[in-house]
């Protein structure tokens, strides 16, 4: 027997709570009962095939708060559980289940420490079933507390086609279960040197990991979460987001990749794309060589038939056109073809899109002239009012957030720029060195030339 311990969550408040550990111990399967229902008939089967195969209980504080809650904290197990090899956690194959705990206090018992009459839910076998079952059990409690009825202690079963639960027998108190030392086993004393030798063993757990994708591939919050949820799928992620953007390296995995396998019924293992040749689609992305709506359409040929993106993509001419001259020409013929439009358009500029679309029709779809790989328009409100207004800057990559802290930024005094330059700064990130940028130099500079 273990005791105490601890598993923090996210609280249905949106704030870590921590979930306390009273103990955990080893117990050993006696079988397993099967209620039968014939022809209005019903009897009792005993399974014991199970006899014998040891379990291990994880018995928690009453600290979860509702059925989320709950749910949260299962799958929180199974994902350190799978991560450090312990257990495959498939619920549905019995690696893991549940027998959840529920009880509703009025608030004049939540004031004085006490708690309502308490029933068991045995052997609940999806996380699915554990919502399900608790969202029902403190809705059937509520409901008869506030009539006036009288709740039982009473262990019960789960019916997932009716969606209810149903009273297998009467609860015993602790007593009743007559826990008793296993007399053959001498007590095992673990020593803290012990516990350190273990723990400098095991794998990067799944909040390390989080952490870390946050502050190496700057992802959000959730991003971060759903790539982590699985050892396998952090992996792939991990290998498709080396060297490349991590925030367009999580877009791909999390709607692309994670989507598809879903819609097929597949997990990561079974991915009929690599990491690599996902990679390989990103980068040619990243280098101007093929649009996003290209892409999406080269990563279909990839899941189908396989192959290489690059070669792919040269042999079935999906390249974009860079030919600055030809982007042009293409412009001016559909200027000079639609004066209406272009009447339109000087007066609701928000009509010039029109444009954008008939030029990329004109040329194929391929039209895009390059500048740089992962390049964006960032449009920017004038602080200064130097540049009459707004103005746009390009950008590399994707603007977005970053939670930035004193641990991940530091000065970086390696370069030096000089006057004209519109750069406060340079700052060290991780792997990255970006630059701060003195906007209303920038704007001064915008001034200038529209001046000339």
């Amino acid at each position: 027997m273990c005791l105490g311990g601890s598993l923090t969550i996210t609280g249905d408040d949106g704030r870590p709570k921590v979930i306390r550990v009273r103990r955990a111990h080893l117990e050993e399967d006696t079988g397993k009962s099967k209620h039968m229902n014939q022809n209005g008939v019903t009897y009792s089967l005993l399974d014991y095939n199970r006899s014998g195969m040891p379990l291990l209980e994880i018995v928690t504080e009453a600290d979860l708060n509702s059925a989320q809650e709950a749910y949260d904290y299962l799958t929180k197990l199974r994902t350190i559980l799978r991560y450090i090899g312990a257990s495959s956690g498939d619920m549905e194959k019995g690696a893991m289940r549940c027998e959840a705990n529920v009880s509703v206090r009025t608030l004049l018992q939540a004031a004085q420490g006490e708690y309502g009459v308490k029933v068991e839910i045995k052997n609940l076998n999806s996380f699915s079933a554990v919502r399900g079952a608790v969202e029902y059990e403190v809705k059937r409690h509520i409901e008869t507390i506030e009539r006036g009825g009288t709740l039982q202690q009473v262990t019960l079963g789960w019916n997932e086609a009716e969606g209810r639960t149903f009273v297998q027998r009467s609860k015993e108190s602790a007593h009743d279960y007559r826990y008793f030392p296993e007399p053959d086993l001498p007590p095992l004393r673990i020593t803290r040197e012990l516990v350190e030798q273990l723990r400098a063993t095991l794998p990067e757990l799944p909040d390390a990991k989080k952490a870390r994708f946050m502050a190496d591939f700057g992802l959000t919050d959730y991003d971060a979460n759903v790539l982590t949820a699985e050892l396998d799928a952090a992996a792939f992620f991990e290998a498709v987001a080396q060297g490349r953007d991590g925030k367009m390296a999580a877009n791909w995995v999390i709607n692309e990749l994670f989507g598809r396998l879903k819609k097929e019924g597949h997990d990561i293992t079974e991915s009929p794309v690599s990491a690599t040749q996902l990679g390989g689609v990103i980068d040619l992305i990243a280098a101007g060589t093929i649009s996003g709506k290209m892409a999406k359409d080269l990563f279909e040929i990839v899941w189908t038939e396989g192959g290489d993106p690059a070669r792919i993509a040269e042999d079935r001419g999906m390249k974009q056109g860079t030919d600055t001259g030809a982007i042009e020409k293409a412009v001016d013929e559909i200027i000079a073809a639609n004066p209406e439009q272009v009447e339109k358009a000087k007066a609701n500029p928000k009509l010039a899109g029109w444009f954008t679309g008939q030029v990329i029709k004109a040329t194929g779809g391929k039209a895009l002239p390059r500048t740089s790989g992962r390049t964006r328009i960032v449009v920017m409100q004038g602080i200064t009012n130097q540049a009459g207004g707004n103005f746009a800057v390009l950008t590399q990559g994707f603007p977005q957030l970053v939670r930035l802290t004193p641990d991940v930024v530091h000065a970086d005094d390696s370069r030096s720029f000089g006057e004209r330059v519109p750069v406060i700064g340079q700052v060290r990130m991780v792997n990255e060195t970006p630059l701060i940028p003195d906007f209303e130099q920038l704007e001064g500079m915008i001034a200038e030339e529209t001046r000339a």
